[in-house]
């Protein structure tokens, strides 16, 4: 039985997270300079369009929930959440 498109994208969001947390410390959480990493090449169109050089820096802020220093994959999904929320509405939005 082949993964639906909808598996394939949760498979891809774990491996991505994966990818990422295990670069140092704990690879069950982002650091910030993993978050960094994270956002400068899988958000980088974000990233680079941003005018404000803290603007990741309080993001990492506002999404660590439980003020840890670090994602975890719950804190990592609300900020995938919040951003396919973004871009759906913009969807619906445009004519």
């Amino acid at each position: 039985l082949q993964p639906t498109e909808t598996e394939r994208c949760i498979e891809s969001l774990l491996a991505v997270f994966q990818r990422y947390a295990g670069r140092e410390g704990d690879n069950c959480t982002l650091s910030k300079k993993e978050f960094l990493a994270f956002m400068n090449t899988e958000l980088a169109a974000f990233t680079k369009n941003q005018k404000d050089p803290g603007v990741v820096d309080r993001m990492m802020k506002k999404l660590d929930l439980n003020s840890d220093g670090q994602l975890d994959f719950q804190e990592f999904l609300n900020l995938i959440g919040g951003i396919a929320v973004a871009c759906h509405n913009t969807l619906v939005k445009a004519p």
